[in-house]
C-alpha cells in the first residue's frame, strides 16, 4: 500500500525535478510504476486536476516567483519554463495570475502561489467498497469511437454520450459498454459499444475493438448517473487499489457496463471494469 503511493509520489518528485524541461508523460509515469493511461486518471481523481494542468500551474507559479524577485527578463523566464513565444506566455501568466508578467515585477504585485503536490494515504470512514472477481472470455464490442485527450476527457465524453442518445445513432448501439483504450499515453479512444454480432455487417461510421481475455475487478455502481459512477470511480483509485494486496493494474483499457434504463434513475445499476493480474 506504501509502495504504490511512493510510486505516485515519486513521479511528482519527477515533474518538480524537471519543471524547466520538456516533460514527457511516459516519463513521469514510469517513476510510478504503471502505464501514463493509468496514471493519468489516477492523478485526476486523487489530485482533482490532470497532470498537464499541475505542470502549467506549477510552471507558471515559479515564474512569478523568479519576475518578483529577480531581474530576469520575461522572454528568458517565458522560455525557461516552456513557452515558445513571449506572447504565449503572457496570454497564459495573464490567465493564472490576473496580471501580466510586466506587472508581476512591480513591487507589491498580488500573485497565485500553486503548491507542489504531495500524496498521503489517510484512513476514512471504514465503510465498504464492493467488488468481485472474475474470469472473462475474449470478446469483441462494436461502436461509435471517439479519441479523446485525458485532460478534456471528462467534460467531453459526457457530450459524446448525450450526442449519441440524442441521434438516430442510438438505434445502431444502445451503449452497452462505454470501453477506454489507450492510444499513446496521452490520448485514449472511447467507444460507446455494444457486443459485435459475427453475422452482423458494420456500419459505416463504426469499428470493433477485441476485449482479450482476463481477469477483472467488478465493481457495481448502484444508484443515479453519474453521480453513483464517479462516486465508485474515485474510490476505486483512492481506497481499493492503494489498498489492494492480491491484485495490480494489467492492461492499458477499461470498461463501464450499463444495464437498461429503470424507471427510477435512483434504482439504476452499473458496472466498472478493471482489468487486473495477480501480483
Amino acid at each position: 500500500m506504501t509502495g504504490w503511493i511512493e510510486g505516485i509520489q515519486n513521479a511528482v518528485e519527477y515533474i518538480e525535478d524537471n519543471l524547466t524541461r520538456e516533460l514527457n508523460i511516459q516519463d513521469i509515469a514510469e517513476r510510478a510504476c504503471i502505464s501514463a493511461f493509468y496514471f493519468q486518471r489516477i492523478f485526476n481523481i486523487l489530485c482533482g486536476f490532470t497532470v498537464g494542468e499541475y505542470i502549467r500551474n506549477r510552471r507558471l507559479s515559479q515564474a512569478a516567483q523568479e519576475l518578483s524577485k529577480s531581474n530576469a527578463r520575461i522572454i528568458d523566464v517565458a522560455v525557461k519554463y516552456g513557452y515558445d513565444s513571449p506572447d504565449s506566455f503572457t496570454r497564459a501568466f495573464t490567465r493564472f495570475h490576473g496580471i501580466s508578467p510586466s506587472a508581476a515585477k512591480l513591487k507589491g504585485a498580488n500573485l497565485k502561489s500553486f503548491a507542489r503536490v504531495k500524496i498521503k494515504l489517510t484512513l476514512e470512514g471504514g465503510t465498504m467498497l464492493e467488488y468481485k472477481i472474475v474470469e472473462k472470455e475474449q470478446f469483441t464490442v462494436m461502436g461509435r469511437v471517439k479519441r479523446f485527450n485525458t485532460d478534456a476527457s471528462y467534460s467531453e465524453i459526457p457530450r459524446f454520450w448525450q450526442e449519441h442518445m440524442q441521434s438516430e445513432e442510438n438505434k445502431i448501439v444502445c451503449g452497452i459498454y462505454g470501453v477506454c483504450i489507450d492510444s499513446d499515453g496521452k490520448n485514449f479512444d472511447y467507444l460507446i459499444a455494444d457486443n459485435y454480432l459475427p453475422w452482423s455487417e458494420i456500419p459505416d461510421g463504426y469499428e470493433t475493438r477485441v476485449i482479450p481475455a482476463g481477469t477483472w475487478a467488478v465493481f457495481p455502481c448502484k444508484g443515479r448517473l453519474p453521480k453513483s459512477l464517479q462516486d465508485v470511480n474515485t474510490r476505486i483509485w483512492s481506497e481499493w487499489l492503494p489498498g489492494c494486496k492480491e491484485y495490480k493494474l494489467a492492461g492499458n483499457y477499461n470498461i463501464e457496463m450499463y444495464a437498461q434504463p429503470t424507471p427510477n434513475p435512483d434504482d439504476y445499476y452499473c458496472e466498472i471494469w478493471i482489468p487486473v493480474e495477480k501480483i
